[in-house]
C-alpha cells in the first residue's frame, strides 16, 4: 500500500512539474509582455513551483512516515501477542508436566503400599 501512494505522490509530482514546465514554454511564446515582464512571471511561477515541489515532498513524507508508524505499531502487537501465547503455552506445559509427575508419584506410592 505504501508503495501505491509513494507512487502516486511521485506521479503527480512529475505531472506538475511537467506542467508547469509546458505552461512555462506556451508563456514565452505567447506572451505579450517585454522581456523583463515575463522573466518577473517566470521567476514568480518557478518559486510557486518550487514551494509546492517541496510542499508535496513533504506531503509524501508525512504519508510514509505514518504508514512506517502504523506498521511498526502493528508489528509491535503481533511480537506482543507472540510473546503472550508463548507465555501462556509455556504455563500450560508446566502445569501438564508437574501434574504428569504429581501422577507418577502417586502411581508409584499406590505401587509400594
Amino acid at each position: 500500500m505504501a508503495r501505491e501512494e509513494g507512487a502516486g505522490a511521485g506521479s503527480v509530482l512529475l505531472a506538475f512539474i511537467l506542467g508547469a514546465a509546458a505552461g512555462a514554454a506556451v508563456a514565452l511564446l505567447f506572451a505579450p509582455a517585454s522581456g523583463k515582464d515575463t522573466r518577473e512571471y517566470l521567476s514568480e511561477k518557478a518559486r510557486e513551483s518550487r514551494d509546492k515541489a517541496v510542499e508535496a515532498a513533504r506531503d509524501a513524507r508525512d504519508v510514509a512516515t505514518e504508514t512506517a508508524r502504523q506498521a511498526r505499531d502493528k508489528a509491535t502487537d503481533a511480537a506482543r501477542q507472540a510473546r503472550d501465547a508463548i507465555n501462556r503455552q509455556r504455563e500450560s506445559l508446566s502445569t501438564a508436566i508437574e501434574r504428569g509427575r504429581q501422577a507418577f508419584r502417586e502411581a508409584r506410592d499406590e505401587e509400594n503400599a
